[in-house]
């Protein structure tokens, strides 16, 4: 997958996603990232990015022109990709998007910075607007490198083992399990019978019902949005009963 992002810090983006699983995976050659700096494509001799707003107000907006060069110059590169804003006004990220946008081949993501960008630069060559959650950053460039990590790791080939990303949080709706390892008492907190059982039909029902269970605890409004089979009721009304008992 290529990823092409425009921004005014590349090296911030670049640094965050050369770690990890992202940067094996574009050591590996798996993924690919490339940065657009409308800095580069600003036409005066101070490199001009911003520019006041018209009606007047606080802050600065992005400079039109070099943000328009450096997202067609992305388009060039990237020609079957969509164009993503990152905005605290765009649809909500979710793990289901993040699987929509894996399946992609390109995908260029646009940082905005100062009090944003012109609308009309939206109107024109935005194709989507995405937002990590109601709250406001400095720049798109955290949002971005977010993005990457949510829809990197979905690419096949990736990530270590083939089930990693499919047991994740959200993956089907529900918050993950919790998870242990060695030793088996950490401050007289022991490792759940179950998990040193062997059995491994016990165990997947066991994370099946602390999966319900945490999400019944802490995301209720994901459980009202779901429907839960017969199995999965019995399971979250278990859990509620040994919760209380």
């Amino acid at each position: 997958m290529k990823w092409g992002v425009v921004t005014l810090f590349p090296n911030m983006v670049a640094d965050a996603l050369a770690h990890g699983v992202i940067g094996k995976a574009q050591q590996r050659g798996l993924v690919e990232l490339t940065t657009f700096n409308p800095r580069a494509y600003a036409t005066d001799l101070r490199q001009t990015v911003d520019d006041r707003p018209y009606g007047g107000g606080p802050g600065m907006l992005m400079k039109v022109e070099p943000l328009r060069a450096s997202i067609a110059d992305a388009r060039k590169k990237l020609r079957t990709a969509p164009v993503v804003y990152l905005s605290p006004q765009g649809e909500l990220l979710t793990q289901s998007l993040a699987q929509e946008l894996a399946e992609l081949p390109e995908l260029i993501l646009v940082c905005g910075r100062y009090e944003g960008i012109d609308e009309r630069v939206v109107e024109l060559d935005i194709d989507r607007e995405v937002s990590l959650g109601d709250f406001v950053l400095s720049g798109g460039e955290p949002a971005a490198i977010a993005m990457c990590d949510a829809i990197g790791r979905l690419v096949p080939g990736v990530l270590g083992h083939v089930d990693s990303a499919a047991k994740d949080s959200f993956s089907d709706g529900l918050l993950d399990c919790p998870h242990y390892t060695r030793p088996e008492d950490i401050v007289n907190s022991r490792v759940p019978d179950v998990l040193l059982s062997g059995n491994h039909g016990d165990i997947a029902q066991w994370r099946r019902k602390q999966a319900l269970g945490r999400t019944w605890l802490r995301r209720p409004e994901i459980l009202e949005q779901k429907e839960l089979s017969d199995e999965d009721q019995l399971l979250l009304d278990e859990f509620i009963r040994e919760s209380k008992s």
